[in-house]
């Protein structure tokens, strides 16, 4: 048999509605749904009660030397406690008190008299993290389930008898149609959502849902079997058998179809199932691809609107204008002392012979920080406004400098991004007050422009780091506002070197940026140092300057800076 069968429809085909089972009541982002929408694949209930009313708020990382920021009912991931050592028990007591609704903590866990007791009296659920699953999986799926929600639906909005946009319980329900596991992956084969009953499939399947990605060898070895090329060619559904993938990790035959809104591909659904897929196998894919298409907008479309909004608010906070205080408050951050992050590219990856394609680039930073952000600060506001990418952070602790801790988020944020986004990052107080907000934008601007041009190799700054430069660019902007034209010796030296191309003004700039170091002037010359000593006694002649009055050279200096720029 062919490594693909394309599957064509039959002469037959009835059309039938999606038949979809009905789902729970259970709000989007309880535990209880959490816990259901990742599985047995990552996830272990030990002790304690998911059905708790209400939502989970957020998640948070708990540090034992640091303070804790607990909002209430909050996720905690117990990143490096111990699961059988003697502090669980306080801990949960602790989190109890703060009314946390789980922690979750490395499998195996040691269910001892005196966990099970505090369990029982904080009312905090304990989680164990199944062994080869890591931290960051697990923090990027469970945000993934708890923003099922954040598309701006108004109301119990459905589609198809869903909750709109819920790709989670989208990938339930076709698992339920088609009584097989499956995925729901976009044009980069990155996991959307996926349904539970993952470890009826294989090891491949696992390693995919954990990683949320289809391992790289596996799309490799898909692409050389033109897998995609049909898959988004044809409207039916696509077999791949694992005898044709050649990996033992991939036992259970794959049957995939796209997921399509008129003419364009927004990704693709797959199933892991054996057997022949019939026409009622067929005609449920069909079902299901329309069905996921509509969510699949519905969150682009809520996402759009919720980008414009944050876009919006943020914009309006920053300008300080009539209605900033209003902004403020929708954005949650109102009375509180805040700090400013300005995130921009440099020059030459603004693109800007391609508006659409700089926009782009400052969406994907955007949202890049935004997520980064949402880990340590999750109440923070970021937005892209007028080419830069603004972030107003709370400040959550109040002991030691919010500026150092933002720059040092901000420095974490460069180095991860750095190999698809050349990001440079400034960071200022605003304090808590519209007045304060506006002044620490401005502040950010100057760091950041110093930056953005090049006149620093520092990728995160504060004022501190670049007060200097960005005084001599600001200067720079007053005298060509004025139309100043540097005049005395420099003139001299320019009008000189315009006429001769003798190198005087390079030469006197290489030696004053130098200190007076002869030899040092020369190497950045790549002269030879006594050519740059006969240069420099020709300085003084036609430029009519002592070069051993220390306040005509800084005037010399501060011409070639400001009115003279190299």
């Amino acid at each position: 048999m062919d490594p693909l069968l394309i599957i064509g429809r039959s002469d037959h085909t009835r059309a039938r509605p999606p038949i979809l089972p009905g789902v729970s009541r259970r709000p989007r982002a309880s535990l209880g749904r959490v816990l259901d929408d990742l599985g047995t694949t990552l996830l272990e209930l030990v002790i304690g009660d998911v059905d708790h009313p209400g939502e989970i708020s957020g998640l948070v990382i708990f540090d034992p030397l640091d303070e804790p920021v607990l909002p209430p009912r909050s996720l905690v991931l117990g990143v490096g406690v111990d699961p059988a050592g003697g502090t669980l028990g306080g801990l949960l007591r602790s989190l109890g008190g703060h009314d946390t609704v789980g922690l979750v903590v490395r499998a195996p866990v040691a269910v001892t008299p005196e966990v099970r007791e505090a369990v029982l009296a904080s009312g905090v659920a304990l989680i164990g993290l199944r062994r080869g699953a890591t931290w960051a999986q697990l923090t990027a799926l469970i945000r993934s389930v708890l923003a099922e929600g954040d598309i701006g639906v108004i109301g119990h909005e459905s589609l198809g008898g869903l909750p709109s946009g819920d790709l989670f319980a989208v990938a339930n329900a076709v698992a339920a149609l088609l009584d097989a596991p499956i995925t729901i992956e976009d044009r980069n084969s990155r996991v959307l959502a996926f349904s539970g009953r993952q470890d009826e499939a294989d090891p491949s399947r696992v390693e995919t849902v954990i990683g949320r990605q289809v391992p790289e060898r596996y799309a490799t070895r898909l692409t050389e079997l033109g897998v995609f090329r049909d898959l988004y060619r044809f409207q039916w559904p696509v077999v791949v058998k694992p005898q044709d993938l050649g990996y033992d990790g991939i036992t259970v035959q794959r049957v995939a179809i796209a997921v399509r809104a008129g003419d364009e591909v927004l990704g693709s659904i797959w199933a892991a199932m054996d057997g022949d897929v019939d026409d009622e196998r067929t005609e449920a894919l069909l079902d299901a691809s329309k069905l996921v298409a509509l969510h699949l907008l519905r969150i682009r479309a809520g996402a759009d609107v919720q980008r414009r909004l944050r876009t919006d608010l943020v914009g309006t906070v920053l300008e300080g204008g009539a209605g900033a205080r209003d902004a403020l408050a929708r954005l949650g951050l109102s009375g509180r002392r805040l700090v400013i992050v300005s995130a921009g590219l440099p020059p030459d990856d603004d693109h800007s012979g391609a508006d659409q394609s700089r926009a782009a680039l400052l969406e994907r930073l955007a949202d890049a920080l935004s997520v980064h952000l949402s880990v340590t600060v999750p109440s923070s506001a970021v937005a892209a406004v007028g080419g830069t990418v603004y972030g107003l952070l709370p400040v959550v602790v109040s002991t030691g400098s919010p500026e150092q801790r933002a720059a040092r988020l901000a420095a974490d944020f460069v180095e991860r991004v750095g190999g698809s986004l050349r990001a440079f990052v400034a960071v200022a107080s605003a304090g808590s007050d519209i007045s304060g907000i506006v002044q620490g934008r401005a502040q950010a601007d100057r760091v950041l422009r110093v930056m953005r041009e090049g006149h620093t190799n520092l990728r995160v700054a504060r004022l501190d780091d670049v007060q200097t430069l960005a005084l001599v660019l600001e200067l720079r902007d007053l005298a060509a506002a004025r139309d100043e034209r540097p005049g005395g010796a420099i003139a001299r030296l320019m009008e000189y070197d315009e006429r001769h191309n003798a190198g005087l003004v390079e030469s006197l700039d290489a030696w004053l940026d130098a200190l007076g170091d002869v030899g040092k002037a020369a190497n950045a010359l790549f002269i030879h140092a006594n050519t740059l000593r006969y240069r420099l006694r020709r300085v003084a002649e036609v430029g009519e300057i002592d070069l051993d009055d220390p306040e005509q050279r800084f005037a010399a200096m501060l011409q070639l800076r400001i009115l003279a720029p190299r």
